[in-house]
């Protein structure tokens, strides 16, 4: 399961060797939610613990992250495993759009346009 989401950066933990191979990092975001903020704390782990060493807490930044979950002695963890951090700039609210035929990712206005058959009602195009 993927899932993202934009917040700032509250704050970010020096990385933790939980044994001879491997290694986690802890960081804390503030996602504005209704009235009341949220915080949520994400790992990394590995090679990815220094995803988050170019940024300032106090940035904005959207996380890309996977839900972990497993049992130990009866009891049940959850883990939101960051695996890609990106910055976000204050004022843009939208991705810029790409340019077309280099491959990239369609957008919306890429979508193609269907015309209705002559002398039907319906606009579907199937």
């Amino acid at each position: 399961m993927s899932f993202e989401v934009e917040g700032k950066l509250i704050k970010k933990y020096e990385t933790e060797s939980k044994s001879e191979k491997f290694q986690a990092r802890e960081f804390v975001i503030e996602v504005a939610s209704g009235n009341y903020p949220e915080f949520v704390k994400f790992q990394l782990t590995q090679d990815r613990c220094s995803l988050i060493d170019a940024f300032s807490e106090g940035e904005q930044m959207k996380v890309h992250f996977d839900l972990r979950g497993r049992e130990w002695q009866g009891k049940y963890f959850t883990n939101l495993n960051a695996w890609r951090v990106e910055k976000v700039s204050q004022g843009a609210a939208e991705a810029p759009a790409a340019a077309t035929g280099d491959g990239a990712f369609p957008s919306a206005s890429d979508e193609p346009s269907y015309s209705a058959a002559a002398g039907s009602d319906d606009d579907l195009p199937f």
